[in-house]
């Protein structure tokens, strides 16, 4: 776990930045992905290469046979999938702290009695209110993490599939003929790719209704501004004039 801590206190930051359901998602990423990967999956699979059998003498026709089976370790695939998940999650983050360095300096302006907008995107504790560029940059992010997600999904279905065989064939070069190959846990190692496939799942999920809860929200704000507006406008005018 010592390997994702730099990760871990940088996403640990989002989440004064986020919806409810967006530090749901973080919970999810820390306890059911970093913390299982790190804690029981790089166990499970050990060496994997080392743990395959093949029914051969050949030289290289072990090796050449895990690496077409592959080409790329679940552990590795799964690593790349968090790494790569979590970055529109750390590039929302620098922009949202770009933002509050932003009005953080317009308050000072306003201390030293210069005129200048107020902030609009954070209050005086320095809590983000996720609207316009925010909520634009916010719901960019979901977006790129739900394609990254599903891209993830599918790929691990083409390279792997979501069932760990015991035995496969092979007939790669240098193999002379159709090699049989054995992988060692398959049981153990098919449950862990259905739970990580599940939470991938379950991550994609929680992406899809923060963005509909951030397009309802915003869609449910428009009426009561154009109601308050109206009202601003059709307010009577009293003020008496004197002859």
């Amino acid at each position: 776990m010592g390997d994702w801590g730099f990760l871990a206190s940088l996403l640990d930051k989002v989440q004064s930045h986020s919806t409810v359901i967006g530090k749901i998602w973080m919970s999810v990423l820390f306890i059911f992905r970093i913390l299982v990967l790190g804690a029981g999956v790089e166990n499970v699979w050990g060496d994997e290469r080392s743990d395959m059998t093949c029914n051969t003498n050949t030289p290289g026709c072990e090796s050449v046979c895990y690496d077409w089976k592959f080409p790329i370790s679940h552990v590795r695939f799964w690593v790349l999938q968090i790494l790569f998940v979590s970055t529109p999650t750390l590039l929302y983050l620098g922009h949202a702290i770009h933002v509050i360095h932003q009005e953080n300096k317009l308050r000072e302006m306003q201390k030293s009695n210069q005129i200048v907008k107020s902030p609009k995107y954070t209050d005086e504790n320095g809590k983000v209110r996720i609207k316009g560029r925010l909520l634009g940059s916010y719901l960019t992010q979901l977006f790129f993490k739900i394609i990254l997600e599903l891209a993830f999904i599918v790929g691990q279905y083409y390279l792997y599939g979501f069932v760990m065989f015991p035995r496969f064939l092979c007939k790669q070069s240098p193999c002379p003929l159709e090699t049989e190959c054995f992988m060692s846990r398959p049981t153990e190692k098919t449950i862990f790719i259905i739970f990580m496939l599940v939470v991938a799942c379950v991550s994609l999920a929680l992406n899809v209704l923060e963005v509909c809860y951030l397009c309802c929200r915003r869609m449910c704000r428009r009426p009561k501004s154009r109601k308050n507006l109206s009202m601003r406008n059709n307010k009577p005018n009293l003020s008496i004039s004197f002859l």
